[in-house]
Protein backbone atom coordinates (compact mmCIF):
# COMPACT_ATOMS: atom_id res chain seq x y z
CA UNK A 1 0.00 0.00 0.00
CA UNK A 2 1.53 3.33 -1.06
CA UNK A 3 2.02 6.02 1.56
CA UNK A 4 -0.16 9.11 1.32
CA UNK A 5 1.44 12.30 0.05
CA UNK A 6 2.01 15.08 2.56
CA UNK A 7 -0.44 17.93 2.01
CA UNK A 8 -0.99 19.48 5.46
CA UNK A 9 -4.34 21.21 6.02
CA UNK A 10 -4.28 24.98 6.19
CA UNK A 11 -7.82 25.87 7.28
CA UNK A 12 -8.01 26.48 10.14
CA UNK A 13 -4.34 27.35 10.42
CA UNK A 14 -4.45 26.70 14.16
CA UNK A 15 -7.29 26.04 16.59
CA UNK A 16 -6.48 26.94 20.19
CA UNK A 17 -8.84 25.26 22.65
CA UNK A 18 -7.40 26.72 25.85
CA UNK A 19 -4.51 28.91 26.95
CA UNK A 20 -3.23 30.83 29.96
CA UNK A 21 0.18 32.11 31.01
CA UNK A 22 1.53 28.60 31.55
CA UNK A 23 0.02 26.19 29.02
CA UNK A 24 -1.68 26.08 25.65
CA UNK A 25 -3.96 23.32 24.31
CA UNK A 26 -4.60 23.10 20.57
CA UNK A 27 -6.74 20.87 18.36
CA UNK A 28 -4.41 19.31 15.78
CA UNK A 29 -6.06 18.48 12.45
CA UNK A 30 -5.45 15.12 10.81
CA UNK A 31 -2.63 15.28 8.27
CA UNK A 32 -0.50 17.83 10.11
CA UNK A 33 2.77 16.92 11.81
CA UNK A 34 3.09 17.59 15.54
CA UNK A 35 6.67 18.83 15.13
CA UNK A 36 8.76 19.49 12.01
CA UNK A 37 10.19 16.56 10.10
CA UNK A 38 13.74 16.21 8.85
CA UNK A 39 13.11 17.40 5.30
CA UNK A 40 12.55 21.11 4.53
CA UNK A 41 9.18 20.34 2.93
CA UNK A 42 8.10 18.82 6.26
CA UNK A 43 8.76 21.95 8.31
CA UNK A 44 5.07 22.77 8.58
CA UNK A 45 3.71 21.43 11.87
CA UNK A 46 1.40 22.42 14.69
CA UNK A 47 4.39 23.45 16.82
CA UNK A 48 5.97 25.59 14.09
CA UNK A 49 2.66 27.31 13.40
CA UNK A 50 2.10 28.11 17.08
CA UNK A 51 5.69 29.23 17.50
CA UNK A 52 5.01 32.17 15.17
CA UNK A 53 2.88 33.73 17.93
CA UNK A 54 4.38 31.96 20.97
CA UNK A 55 8.18 31.86 20.46
CA UNK A 56 8.82 30.13 23.80
CA UNK A 57 6.30 27.32 23.32
CA UNK A 58 7.56 23.86 24.28
CA UNK A 59 6.42 20.43 23.04
CA UNK A 60 5.61 17.95 25.84
CA UNK A 61 4.00 15.10 23.82
CA UNK A 62 3.05 14.27 20.25
CA UNK A 63 0.29 12.84 18.09
CA UNK A 64 0.79 10.86 14.89
CA UNK A 65 0.46 13.01 11.78
CA UNK A 66 -2.71 11.15 10.76
CA UNK A 67 -4.33 11.50 14.21
CA UNK A 68 -6.38 14.55 15.12
CA UNK A 69 -7.17 16.05 18.49
CA UNK A 70 -5.80 17.63 21.61
CA UNK A 71 -2.15 18.51 22.07
CA UNK A 72 -0.85 20.13 25.25
CA UNK A 73 2.06 22.61 25.06
CA UNK A 74 4.04 24.41 27.77
CA UNK A 75 4.62 28.17 27.59
CA UNK A 76 7.35 28.26 30.25
CA UNK A 77 10.29 26.06 31.12
CA UNK A 78 8.87 25.37 34.56
CA UNK A 79 5.53 24.26 33.09
CA UNK A 80 7.38 22.07 30.60
CA UNK A 81 9.27 20.34 33.44
CA UNK A 82 6.07 19.69 35.40
CA UNK A 83 4.07 18.31 32.48
CA UNK A 84 6.86 16.09 31.18
CA UNK A 85 7.10 14.53 34.64
CA UNK A 86 3.37 13.84 34.54
CA UNK A 87 3.73 11.99 31.24
CA UNK A 88 6.72 10.12 32.68
CA UNK A 89 4.73 8.96 35.72
CA UNK A 90 1.59 8.30 33.63
CA UNK A 91 -0.43 10.89 35.52
CA UNK A 92 -1.85 12.40 32.36
CA UNK A 93 -4.97 10.90 30.86
CA UNK A 94 -5.91 10.74 27.16
CA UNK A 95 -9.15 9.38 25.76
CA UNK A 96 -9.41 8.71 22.03
CA UNK A 97 -12.32 7.89 19.77
CA UNK A 98 -11.92 5.73 16.69
CA UNK A 99 -14.03 4.12 14.03
CA UNK A 100 -12.80 0.58 13.43
CA UNK A 101 -13.62 -1.99 10.79
CA UNK A 102 -16.10 -4.72 11.60
CA UNK A 103 -18.31 -5.42 14.59
CA UNK A 104 -16.52 -5.42 17.95
CA UNK A 105 -18.47 -8.03 19.87
CA UNK A 106 -17.35 -7.33 23.45
CA UNK A 107 -18.73 -4.14 24.94
CA UNK A 108 -15.40 -3.44 26.62
CA UNK A 109 -12.02 -5.04 27.16
CA UNK A 110 -8.31 -4.52 27.15
CA UNK A 111 -5.44 -5.34 24.81
CA UNK A 112 -2.18 -6.25 26.49
CA UNK A 113 0.36 -6.88 23.72
CA UNK A 114 4.03 -5.78 23.71
CA UNK A 115 5.12 -3.58 20.78
CA UNK A 116 8.37 -2.96 18.96
CA UNK A 117 9.40 -1.03 15.85
CA UNK A 118 9.19 -3.05 12.64
CA UNK A 119 12.55 -1.77 11.43
CA UNK A 120 12.47 -3.08 7.84
CA UNK A 121 9.06 -1.40 7.45
CA UNK A 122 9.38 1.64 9.74
CA UNK A 123 7.58 3.70 10.87
CA UNK A 124 5.34 0.66 11.26
CA UNK A 125 5.26 -1.08 14.63
CA UNK A 126 4.47 -4.71 15.41
CA UNK A 127 3.58 -7.06 18.23
CA UNK A 128 6.64 -8.86 19.59
CA UNK A 129 6.29 -11.06 22.68
CA UNK A 130 10.05 -11.57 22.92
CA UNK A 131 11.51 -8.05 22.69
CA UNK A 132 8.51 -5.70 22.64
CA UNK A 133 7.81 -3.08 25.28
CA UNK A 134 4.77 -3.64 27.53
CA UNK A 135 1.74 -1.93 25.99
CA UNK A 136 -1.81 -1.77 27.34
CA UNK A 137 -4.98 -0.31 25.81
CA UNK A 138 -8.49 -0.36 27.24
CA UNK A 139 -11.48 -0.01 24.92
CA UNK A 140 -15.22 0.46 25.14
CA UNK A 141 -17.80 0.21 22.38
CA UNK A 142 -19.69 3.46 21.75
CA UNK A 143 -21.78 2.54 18.70
CA UNK A 144 -22.12 -0.43 16.36
CA UNK A 145 -22.79 0.54 12.75
CA UNK A 146 -23.38 -1.31 9.47
CA UNK A 147 -19.74 -2.11 8.64
CA UNK A 148 -17.90 -0.42 11.48
CA UNK A 149 -17.81 0.17 15.24
CA UNK A 150 -17.06 3.41 17.08
CA UNK A 151 -14.90 2.77 20.14
CA UNK A 152 -13.51 4.79 23.02
CA UNK A 153 -9.81 4.04 23.59
CA UNK A 154 -7.77 4.64 26.74
CA UNK A 155 -4.04 4.03 26.27
CA UNK A 156 -2.44 3.15 29.59
CA UNK A 157 1.01 3.17 27.98
CA UNK A 158 2.04 5.51 25.19
CA UNK A 159 3.88 3.51 22.55
CA UNK A 160 4.20 4.67 18.96
CA UNK A 161 1.15 3.61 16.90
CA UNK A 162 -0.12 1.73 19.95
CA UNK A 163 -3.84 2.19 19.34
CA UNK A 164 -3.52 1.47 15.64
CA UNK A 165 -1.55 -1.77 16.11
CA UNK A 166 -3.62 -2.97 19.04
CA UNK A 167 -6.93 -2.57 17.21
CA UNK A 168 -5.49 -4.24 14.12
CA UNK A 169 -4.21 -7.11 16.28
CA UNK A 170 -7.74 -8.02 17.42
CA UNK A 171 -9.06 -7.92 13.85
CA UNK A 172 -10.54 -4.41 13.89
CA UNK A 173 -8.14 -1.95 12.20
CA UNK A 174 -8.99 1.73 12.34
CA UNK A 175 -10.58 2.82 9.06
CA UNK A 176 -8.45 5.01 6.83
CA UNK A 177 -5.21 3.66 8.31
CA UNK A 178 -2.58 3.60 5.57
CA UNK A 179 -0.26 1.34 7.60
CA UNK A 180 -2.44 -1.30 9.23
CA UNK A 181 -5.90 -1.38 7.63
CA UNK A 182 -7.04 -3.91 5.07
CA UNK A 183 -7.66 -2.43 1.59
CA UNK A 184 -11.41 -2.30 2.23
CA UNK A 185 -11.00 -0.64 5.64
CA UNK A 186 -8.44 1.80 4.25
CA UNK A 187 -10.71 2.85 1.39
CA UNK A 188 -13.66 3.39 3.76
CA UNK A 189 -12.37 6.82 4.85
CA UNK A 190 -10.17 9.54 3.36
CA UNK A 191 -8.49 9.98 6.75
CA UNK A 192 -7.44 7.92 9.75
CA UNK A 193 -10.49 8.07 11.99
CA UNK A 194 -8.63 8.39 15.28
CA UNK A 195 -9.16 11.45 17.44
CA UNK A 196 -7.79 12.53 20.83
CA UNK A 197 -10.95 14.05 22.33
CA UNK A 198 -10.25 14.20 26.07
CA UNK A 199 -7.14 15.18 28.01
CA UNK A 200 -6.60 15.19 31.76
CA UNK A 201 -3.54 16.58 33.56
CA UNK A 202 -2.48 18.46 36.67
CA UNK A 203 -2.13 22.15 35.94
CA UNK A 204 1.50 23.17 36.58
CA UNK A 205 0.48 26.40 38.33
CA UNK A 206 -1.50 24.82 41.17
CA UNK A 207 -1.42 21.03 40.48
CA UNK A 208 -5.21 20.89 40.32
CA UNK A 209 -6.71 18.21 38.06
CA UNK A 210 -7.71 19.86 34.78
CA UNK A 211 -9.69 18.33 31.93
CA UNK A 212 -10.10 19.46 28.33
CA UNK A 213 -12.54 18.14 25.72
CA UNK A 214 -12.81 18.81 21.99
CA UNK A 215 -15.48 17.51 19.63
CA UNK A 216 -14.78 14.68 17.17
CA UNK A 217 -15.48 15.62 13.54
CA UNK A 218 -16.08 12.09 12.24
CA UNK A 219 -18.40 11.18 15.13
CA UNK A 220 -20.11 14.37 16.37
CA UNK A 221 -22.29 12.48 18.87
CA UNK A 222 -19.28 12.12 21.19
CA UNK A 223 -19.76 13.81 24.54
CA UNK A 224 -17.19 14.57 27.23
CA UNK A 225 -17.11 11.62 29.63
CA UNK A 226 -13.59 11.94 31.02
CA UNK A 227 -14.30 11.75 34.73
CA UNK A 228 -16.43 8.63 34.28
CA UNK A 229 -13.37 6.72 33.11
CA UNK A 230 -10.53 8.26 35.08
CA UNK A 231 -9.58 7.77 38.73
CA UNK A 232 -6.82 10.29 39.43
CA UNK A 233 -4.21 9.33 42.01
CA UNK A 234 -4.87 10.66 45.48
CA UNK A 235 -1.21 11.48 46.00
CA UNK A 236 1.20 13.07 43.57
CA UNK A 237 4.82 11.91 43.23
CA UNK A 238 7.74 13.86 44.64
CA UNK A 239 7.98 16.17 41.64
CA UNK A 240 5.17 18.27 43.21
CA UNK A 241 7.87 19.94 45.33
CA UNK A 242 9.31 21.61 42.23
CA UNK A 243 8.64 25.37 42.16
CA UNK A 244 5.45 26.22 40.31
CA UNK A 245 5.64 28.73 37.45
Amino acid sequence: MALLEYFPPTDPWTEIVYQDNHILVANKPAGLLSIPGRLPEHHDSLWSRLREDYPDIQVVHRLDMATSGLMLFALTKSAERHIKKQFQYRLTHKMYYARVWGCVEQDEGEIDLPLICDWPNRPRQKVCTQDGKPSLTRYQVVAREDKTTVVRLLPITGRSHQLRVHMMSIGHPIVGDEFYATPEAFAFSDRLQLHSAELGFYHPRNLRLSTIFVQCDFYPDVEAQLLEHYNPPSKLPDYKTLPCP
